[in-house]
């Protein structure tokens, strides 16, 4: 029997769709309870939007309580965070992040914890009987594979499993728009002092040229950052609006145009701005970022009126603060809600769980919340901790032999606190 026989043919108990950050702690988490996982990724490599879009730094995960730093996501994220700092994949700051390193950490993670990863495999379809899922379909360079699981964990991204398993959903925010898409760059041999010391200056030109015309980026102004490598900035300032991220070609087109924006933003700073006199535009990301796409109809719907409220759920198996940070779907200007110190709201293990499917869960940024709500827990730090709890929850599914709508609220709150995770109370 060879090696596709043998994967195909074995029964799983967990299948995670999506192999980033999300899809890792997810499937580590569960394995660490004693399941049997595969992790099925449609690129060559985990870690997800770091990797595939070049998505850095890590946003703001923390609170000041007391008068000291109070860290919201904890548990599998503190773990990749120290251990992407020891490898040498972050920056002092302990924000920026290597991507390299990541990918290297994450094929060393799984490996040790005996995770299986299907590189290279795009998913393809569902095999459904009443609301159990029993076999998903991908598409890989040896035809379409099947591979059956007890469990299935849709770490996706834009809820492809559960779209494909008949799941309801919803797209962006109520119109169907969404937030736009980015493609990330990087500039390198760039002169930092000194483009730090013109950094208001290169912002003024920008609006000016913008005005006259002579940049078509809608957005307001540059969003850069910076790296681990010397005389290296990041960008994530191109934007794509009224595009579907779902729409193939709606997602061609966009890749296109950004090329187009990034182009014109490198051609304005190294023509125009201090410290960009002799730059060299070096690498766009592999995908496109997508910060909004679809997200299920759960048992619960997340909202902005939650967040704001900081509400405490009883079913709560994760916590966050970062601002409600709404890029216009529509042009130019991106909105802020900032909470205040020693706040945070909590998310429900009932936004996890889609309607219509008793062995499904839903992590990361496609769980079900309105589009408000889907702007501040979106980025990777809370992301990640939603993967652990869906992971957790998988595992204690598993041992009892029961749907995932009903496992222990208790026992998965306990089992998250006792491995390091924050659930908020």
């Amino acid at each position: 029997m060879n090696t596709i026989e043998r994967m195909t043919g074995k029964m799983w108990d967990l299948i995670v769709v999506g192999g980033g950050l999300t899809g890792v702690a997810a499937a580590v988490s569960a394995r660490r309870l004693g399941l049997e996982v595969l992790i099925i990724e449609k690129s060559g490599f985990l870690g997800g939007a770091a990797g595939t879009m070049l998505i850095s730094p890590f946003m703001p995960y923390s609170t000041t309580v007391d008068g000291k730093r109070f860290d919201l996501s904890r548990g599998f994220f503190k773990e990749i965070h120290a251990l992407l700092s020891e490898l040498g994949g972050l920056s002092e700051n302990r924000e920026d992040i290597h991507e390299e390193y990541l990918k290297l950490l994450m094929d060393r993670l799984v490996t040790k914890e005996g995770v299986q990863p299907l590189f290279h495999s795009y998913l393809f379809g569902v095999e459904k009987e009443g609301e159990k899922i029993n076999a998903v379909k991908a598409a890989t360079k040896a035809g379409v594979l099947t591979f059956r699981a007890r469990y299935f964990i849709d770490a996706s991204g834009d809820a492809d499993l559960a779209v494909m398993a008949g799941c309801p959903y919803h797209l962006g925010r109520s119109d169907g728009l969404c937030q736009p898409m980015t493609l990330c760059f990087r500039i390198g041999n760039v002169d930092i002092p000194v483009f730090q010391k013109n950094r208001a200056s290169m912002q003024e030109k920008y609006k000016k040229f913008q005005a006259e015309g002579k940049i078509k980026n809608p957005r307001e102004n540059i969003l850069v950052f910076f790296t681990l490598v010397d005389g290296m900035l990041h960008f994530n300032t191109t934007r794509i609006v009224k595009h579907n991220p779902t729409d193939p070609f709606d997602v061609t087109k966009a890749e296109m145009a950004a090329r187009e924006q990034m182009f014109e933003l490198f051609h304005f700073l190294k023509e125009n701005c201090a410290g960009f006199e002799n730059s060299q535009l070096l690498y766009s990301a592999g995908e496109i970022g997508v910060r909004e796409s679809r997200m299920i109809d759960g048992e619960y719907l997340l909202t902005e009126t939650d967040l704001r409220n900081c509400v405490k759920f009883d079913d709560a198996i994760a916590a966050g603060n970062y601002d409600i940070d709404i890029h216009n779907p529509e042009g130019s200007g991106t909105s802020h809600y900032y909470f205040p110190d020693g706040a945070w709201y909590t998310i429900p293990y009932r936004s996890l769980q889609p309607k219509n499917a008793s062995n499904l869960l839903v992590a990361g940024r496609s769980i079900s919340s309105t589009h408000e709500a889907q702007a501040s827990y979106r980025v990777m730090p809370i992301v990640t901790t939603l993967g652990q709890a869906a992971g957790t929850a998988a595992a204690i599914a598993a041992k009892a032999n029961v749907g995932v709508k009903e496992i222990d609220i208790g026992e998965l709150q306990k089992i998250l606190t006792e491995n390091g995770a924050f659930i908020g109370k």
